[in-house]
């Protein structure tokens, strides 16, 4: 017989597999139904009916429609820090924040260029359900500390409000984004 902590690893590591597949499903067919038809002309029923789970599904997962908007935004932030990581500029000291933050616009164009209408599609949602007045700034603060780790280097001036200028930087991201998702194809 096999060690039961074995088994009860194996169960549970497979239990969180699935629970992570039916997340995703439900993730990804709701941000494809977002893109075709729009966010306000989808339900929760045909997200359901799309994705084949039960509607308590979804509300396992999702307290509510716009939650998926939130998981494609830290889809989005992961796919920049592992860009960021895969060329060595995860940690910023020592780094040109130029081209730090050059590279982080670059990533950011670069995801959203992948599937530009559902990216448009997303990002309309994304502002219709509030989220750039209630969402944590998160681009922002990685922003800020790539800004301040260049404090006193002679590259940032010790008077940059590195804060502000994090956020700054993250609203002139999202403003370029909107634009271009607003601009005809």
């Amino acid at each position: 017989m096999g060690d039961t902590s074995t088994t009860a690893a194996a169960l549970q590591g497979r239990r969180e597999r699935n629970r992570l597949r039916v997340k995703n499903r439900i993730c990804e067919t709701a941000l494809l139904l977002f893109t075709r038809q729009g966010y306000d002309q989808t339900t929760v029923d045909e997200i359901t009916e799309a994705a084949d789970v039960a509607r308590g599904t979804f509300f396992n997962h999702f307290q509510r429609k716009e939650d998926p908007i939130a998981e494609w935004g830290e889809q989005r932030r992961e796919l920049l820090r592992q860009g960021l990581r895969a060329e060595g500029l995860e940690h910023p000291h020592g780094k040109d924040t130029r081209h730090t933050l050059s590279r982080c616009m670059s990533i950011l164009a670069g995801s959203s260029q992948e599937n530009p209408a559902q990216t448009k599609a997303v990002l309309t949602a994304w502002v219709r359900a509030g989220f750039p007045l209630h969402e944590q700034p998160y681009v922002s603060g990685m922003f800020t500390d790539f800004i301040k780790a260049e404090h006193g280097t002679g590259q940032v001036p010790d008077t940059v409000d590195t804060q502000l200028t994090g956020y700054l930087m993250r609203d002139i991201c999202l403003g370029t984004l909107y634009r271009w998702s607003q601009s005809p194809q």
